[in-house]
């Protein structure tokens, strides 16, 4: 069979690199995005060949690969199968309208979508879209080859959710897959698209243009925290693939020139032996590259930092969350001030070069004084870099279904949602309270930083300045004081990226 895999973004959350003035916009067909690449249907398409199947992927950051484009390629190439994946609540309005199009187009190709969104609103997507047939729940590795080899017969596939007729059907679940090695590695040459390395989105930045992308060594979370729905996705089980199969990968990734990889691992740190192994192997093979990670500071894996950084390991992030006590428990995050410290401090005296820390504001039962108390702490630590986002609720975590037992939100008429807390708990600060404080809690920690880590400050800088222009990263650092919502992304660069857009393209 011949599937179009399509992986949709929200328009905001990802930005095409200009190129040089007067020069044409592609160059050999690709272009330079600043944004983590599709993993997803990455890993989907090689084990869709190996059952047999022709594969073509897209992603709707490419500039010709928009609705119209899509439409266009559907009419053409005739699939067998339309896949779209979207990861969450922003895309979802794109989803349905990319599936309506491709309807339009095609009226009989059969239209399955899948990603985190859809796991959790399965039953809802089809009612609310008439242009979606199916949804796959969960994984996708298996579940989308038996989808393929039932066609005729849906009501066999585990995890599938279905409409016959006006009826939607759900199917049982599939059991995790237990077994990651078992599965290829994943595509990352058949998109015409070149990844650019950039900050967390809360601190849009360009940190290099070295070959770039994102890998998955683990699945899974064991952790609760009220506004994260990963660790029900699964169960709170945390599977992984082994250190032999990693570095197999990695090893490839080398050897074609990737010289910065993301583990998007939603908790790295976890398994002290498998990270020492993984990094001795980096370090004993003499990969070139360099990486980074998330994890929690209550790790017990803490203590391998120092072979990370023997291991090249530049950036590391940890959910920090609030710089209070009471509002860390009432996240539920399990971690204490003290255990960030130490984890941070650690973390810079092995001479990682890049800390972040992702912080909340406006969580439930948050005073204002509690807010700015978070500023001073981020201001106590040895991060280089941090982002302070206001908390938001989403359907699939324990603080949605709080809020929905409270009746502050109906969890059928809001299900396609998403909510700032501020606009919609009783318990959390004024929304306006919130932005001003969170204005003068950054104004307080960007002259604490200047004054207290001056020469941290100075070298952070100057890494911007290797790939943005000083405008932009005024504009950056001016964005938490505006009185509009700063975008997530800067007006972008640069004289030193349009030089790069002239060289000749990587394979």
């Amino acid at each position: 069979m011949k599937v179009f895999l399509i992986y949709i973004r929200d328009e905001d959350f990802y930005r095409l690199l200009p190129p040089k003035l007067g020069e044409s916009r592609f160059h050999e067909g690709r272009v330079q995005v600043m944004a983590f690449p599709p993993l997803g249907i990455e890993t989907l398409a090689p084990i869709l060949r190996r059952h047999g199947h022709e594969v073509r992927m897209f992603d709707t950051c490419h500039p010709l690969m928009k609705e119209e484009h899509l439409a266009e390629a559907v009419s053409v190439e005739k699939p067998d199968v339309i896949a779209l994946s979207f990861l969450s609540t922003t895309a979802y309005p794109a989803t349905r309208g990319m599936a309506q199009r491709l309807k339009q187009t095609a009226p009989g190709t059969p239209v399955i979508v899948g990603g985190v969104f859809a796991t959790i609103n399965a039953r809802e997507i089809l009612a609310d879209c008439p242009d979606i047939d199916y949804v796959a729940r969960g994984e996708g590795e298996e579940l989308l080859p038996e989808f393929l080899d039932n066609l005729a017969s849906p009501g066999t596939v585990g995890g599938l959710t279905w409409r016959s007729g006006s009826e939607i059907i759900e199917n049982p679940p599939r059991p995790i897959i237990e077994d990651l090695d078992q599965f290829p590695y994943p595509d990352r040459k058949s998109l015409p698209i070149d990844y650019i390395e950039s900050m967390p989105l809360d601190v849009p930045a360009v940190l290099s243009l070295d070959r770039f992308c994102t890998m998955q060594t683990s699945r899974g979370c064991p952790h609760q925290c009220v506004y994260c729905g990963i660790p029900s996705l699964a169960d709170r089980k945390w599977r992984h693939r082994s250190p032999e199969h990693v570095l197999g990968e990695m090893q490839q990734l080398n050897d074609e020139g990737y010289r910065s990889i993301y583990l998007t691992d939603d908790q790295f740190l976890l398994n002290r032996t498998r990270i020492s192994t993984i990094c001795q192997g980096i370090i004993d093979r003499k990969l070139k590259f360099n990486w980074g990670c998330e994890g929690r500071v209550d790790s017990v894996a803490t203590d391998q930092f120092p072979i990370m950084a023997r291991a090249n390991c530049n950036f590391l992030a940890f959910g920090v969350e609030a710089g209070s006590q009471k509002v860390l428990d009432r996240l539920k995050k399990k971690q204490t001030l003290e255990q960030v410290e130490r984890a941070v401090s650690e973390a810079k005296r092995c001479r990682i070069e890049n800390i972040h820390g992702f912080f909340l504001v406006g969580s439930p039962e948050e005073t204002e004084k509690e807010i700015l108390k978070s500023f001073r702490f981020a201001a106590r630590l040895k991060l280089d870099t941090f982002g302070f986002n206001r908390l938001r609720v989403y359907r699939g975590t324990p603080l949605w279904r709080e809020y929905v037992e409270q009746g502050i939100l109906d969890d059928v008429r809001d299900w396609n949602k998403c909510f700032t807390c501020t606009d919609i708990d009783p318990t959390t600060l004024p929304g306006e309270t919130v932005i001003r404080s969170r204005r003068k809690g950054y104004l307080l920690l960007f002259i604490s930083r200047i004054v207290l880590r001056p020469f941290q400050t100075i070298r952070l800088l100057r890494r911007f300045g290797r790939h943005m222009r000083r405008a932009d990263i005024l504009k950056l650092l001016w964005s938490p004081f505006r009185k509009r919502p700063p975008t997530l992304m800067p007006t972008l660069p640069v004289s030193e990226i349009d030089q790069v857009l002239t060289a000749p393209a990587r394979p």
